[in-house]
């Protein structure tokens, strides 16, 4: 399991979680707050005025004077002219959920979605964001000419954006993000002199060039939002100079060019997902004001220069996926304020700097993320005082040594990444101490030991990847404790014994690989009973008995029970893809997800199972790969192939099987691999069904011959000697691939040239030496 990646979404919600305790104290009120001021004697202090009390009547006209303008706006009258445009907009609205229902009357409080002057109850405001309408967006819009906010995001209007909404020329936002729109920006757009945010982003058809006009068309223009469309060329030399300016999102586009600095005091940056080249700027005009940099996914390259550390109040700063190089700087040391740090997928090399922050006490860093570079060294110690992290991703960098002893000091921390290092030494018993942990990832180091049972105290640990290691010692009993485990992967070690019932509780349990490794017994009765099972591997072991007959029918996945799309690109080692999510509240906190991609199957290959197959593991409905090759297995292969619908790869090789090969094998037209060799098979092979695609599927079974037009096994009739079992997917029946053809001639030619040497008349023909010739 590799491959992870996280988002961080450029609009976010407050929201307050209570995992963090506050550190701000309210105020002493018996506290001086200036020491060094004079305390006065209350006898000589002078006294306040002292007013007489107010006249009750007074109090009471004072009060019937505030309510009765309110109680007159609740009752405003929606303007004629407008409401009328209104109602004809209605009608041409595709509205399913009846979004729309309250546009009547003439009440305008009444009509939800619509603001209206106080005065004159002229429609100034529109919002039927998330409201599920769809179709064109209407010209009806544009008789209102007073509106100051148009807000039509997340619906499903599609079309061009209508050029009369220049006519607005009082309109200060403009947002029709998450839509269906398409075309360029209408030139009408620039007669928005007022206009202060312009937000746009999630219209995937919308783009072109971004015309030169969107930096000086309006200098009140504040929040600029293009992100996720179709926009291509460079960015306008007018955007990098408009002062006004403090929001610019243009990522997920097709944006070309040289990055260079913006004039302006910039509050959120967000060039991600372009294809922007050039080194990276200070942005020092952004110093005391930037908090969001988001640069990730471009062509960015040379080194990380220090002045970024100048960003006094940045919070996020994704640099990913680019080509920065060289080592990371020791005095690149960036503020208390900074949250987020992703510099992974890049080519920086060197150690990693042992001081991030400036004070780690203060800190509030959550998430660092340096891996997929070039890093060496060790982890520093220093990491560990981190103490508000949350995310820790190291992978696939060239770190040795061990991993920290004081890593448990880390007790905020969800997900710890450290695969694809040269980590060795045993797993520290302190990781007990990061209680929150729920993404555990150690995989493909050199890692030794056994197994502690301290783990168990990590009750919220849903992935478990210690693969690729040194790992010994049996599964520790204790480990039952982590109840939450999902995704366990302890392959490639050396682990052994039996297997035990701390994985029976694991009842949560989606992925299981304990293959290559030197388990041994027989397969507990137990093995296929989770419910949420969709991968077990115990290849490669030492496991002996029978394959247990029962709980085929338990796991959802493995009975199609759930629909689920099937993982064409997802082998059977499975892939985990970690995402998160960030809120910026009063406690911050990240919000972890992940993604398991693998193929539905059960690979038991490599052991010494022996018995017959049973009836139900073979009716799975929705298996995608089965594998119980190199085993001892006898007996006839069970005849309900046709119901499994799903099946890509079966691979049954290598064991003792007899009888004929069920007729059902033919129904399965999704099989891509088959490899029933060497076995003990006999009888015809059936002819339809594209089985030729598997020419080598068959060999190794003496006792099975080609079935000749439907009447029984011809004379000449024979199988294939090679072992050539992938189908490749399809193709047509009976032709030989054009690998097939060009092995089959060279080994011809090889083969022809020994038989040629071979012969002492060749030979000497061949090699007679030349006569000179005058």
């Amino acid at each position: 399991m590799a491959n992870k990646r996280y988002q961080i979404p450029p609009h976010r919600r407050h929201r307050r979680h209570l995992i963090f305790p506050d550190t701000i104290s309210p105020p002493n009120p018996l506290q001086n707050p200036n020491p060094n001021a004079m305390v006065s004697n209350p006898r000589t202090m002078e006294k306040p005025p002292i007013f007489p009390n107010p006249n009750p009547n007074f109090l009471l006209l004072v009060l019937v004077l505030i309510l009765i303008p309110a109680a007159a706006l609740s009752d405003l009258d929606l303007h004629s002219g407008d409401r009328e445009a209104l109602l004809e907009l209605k009608s041409r609205l595709i509205d399913p959920r009846a979004s729309l229902a309250s546009w009547n009357g003439s009440i305008c409080s009444d009509w939800n979605g619509i603001s209206c002057d106080n005065f004159t109850g002229r429609v100034v405001g529109i919002n039927l964001s998330d409201f599920d309408l769809s179709g064109p967006i209407d010209p009806g819009f544009c008789k209102l000419p007073l509106l100051e906010t148009l807000i039509l995001a997340g619906n499903g209007f599609s079309g061009p954006i209508p050029s009369c909404f220049g006519r607005f020329r009082a309109l200060k936002t403009l947002d029709l993000s998450r839509n269906k729109l398409d075309g360029p920006l209408p030139l009408e757009l620039a007669k928005l002199r007022r206009l202060e945010e312009l937000l746009l982003a999630e219209n995937p058809n919308v783009g072109g060039l971004i015309p030169e006009w969107i930096g000086n068309f309006s200098a009140k223009l504040k929040k600029l939002d293009l992100g996720s469309n179709s926009f291509q060329g460079e960015i306008p030399a007018s955007l990098f100079k408009l002062r006004s300016l403090r929001y610019l999102d243009l990522s997920s586009n097709r944006l070309v060019g040289f990055l260079r600095e913006f004039d302006q005091p910039l509050e959120f940056l967000s060039l991600a997902a372009n294809q922007l080249s050039g080194t990276l700027p200070c942005l020092s005009a952004s110093a005391r004001s930037l908090s969001v940099l988001n640069l990730a996914g471009n062509a960015i390259v040379g080194g990380f220069p220090t002045c970024i550390s100048s960003l006094r109040v940045l919070t996020e700063l994704n640099l990913s996926s680019n080509g920065l190089e060289f080592r990371i700087s020791p005095r690149l040391i960036f503020s208390d304020k900074l949250l987020v740090l992703d510099l992974s997928s890049n080519a920086l090399s060197g150690p990693i700097p042992s001081r991030i922050v400036e004070d780690p006490d203060r800190s509030g860093l959550l998430l660092l993320n340096l891996s997929r570079n070039r890093l060496s060294g060790e982890i520093p110690a220093e990491i560990t005082e981190l103490r508000s992290l949350q995310g820790l991703f190291l992978a696939q960098n060239q770190l040795a040594g061990e991993i920290p002893a004081a890593i448990g000091n880390l007790t905020y921390l969800q997900a710890l990444d450290l695969s694809y290092n040269y980590l060795s030494g045993p797993i520290p018993v302190s990781l007990a101490g990061c209680f929150q942990l729920w993404h555990l990832k150690l995989d493909h180091n050199n890692l030794s030991g056994a197994l502690r049972p301290e783990l168990d105290a990590l009750d919220s640990l849903r992935i478990l990847d210690v693969s690729g290691n040194r790992i010994s010692g049996e599964i520790p009993l204790p480990l039952a404790g982590c109840k939450s485990l999902e995704v366990v992967d302890l392959s490639s070690n050396e682990l052994a014994g039996e297997l035990n019932g701390a994985i029976l509780k694991w009842q949560s349990l989606r992925f299981l690989s304990l293959a290559r490794n030197r388990f041994s017994g027989d397969l507990p009765d137990w093995i296929f009973s989770f419910q949420s099972l969709r991968l077990l591997d115990l290849s490669g072991n030492r496991f002996s008995g029978f394959i247990p007959d029962g709980d085929f029918n338990v796991s959802a996945e493995f009975n199609n029970i759930d629909s689920h799309e099937s993982c064409n690109d997802s082998g059977l080692a499975g892939e985990v893809r970690v995402s998160l999510s960030m809120e910026l509240s009063g406690s911050q906190q990240l919000e972890f997800e992940y993604e398991l991609r693998s193929a539905v199957g059960i690979d038991l290959s490599d052991n010494a199972l022996r018995g017959e197959i049973p009836e139900g593991l073979i009716g799975l409905r929705g298996l995608e790969y089965l594998n119980l090759s190199y085993n001892y297995l006898g007996g006839r292969i069970p005849g309900s192939l046709e119901r499994m619908g799903r099946l890509r790869r079966l691979d049954l090789s290598h064991n003792s099987l007899s009888g004929e090969v069920p007729a059902s094998i033919s129904l399965l037209r999704g099989l891509e691999v088959l490899n029933l060799s060497y076995n003990s098979l006999s009888g015809p092979v059936p002819t339809r069904g594209g089985l030729w695609r598997f020419p080598g599927a068959f060999a190794g079974n003496p006792g099975l011959c080609l079935e000749s037009s439907g009447a029984g096994c011809g004379a000449e009739a024979s199988l294939p000697a090679e072992e050539a079992v992938d189908g490749g997917g399809g193709g047509e029946e009976g032709l030989i691939s054009v690998e097939a053809f060009l092995i089959s001639a060279v080994v011809g030619f090889y083969a022809s040239t020994v038989a040629l040497l071979c012969s002492g008349k060749t030979r000497g023909y061949l090699f007679q030496p030349l006569k000179p010739e005058f």
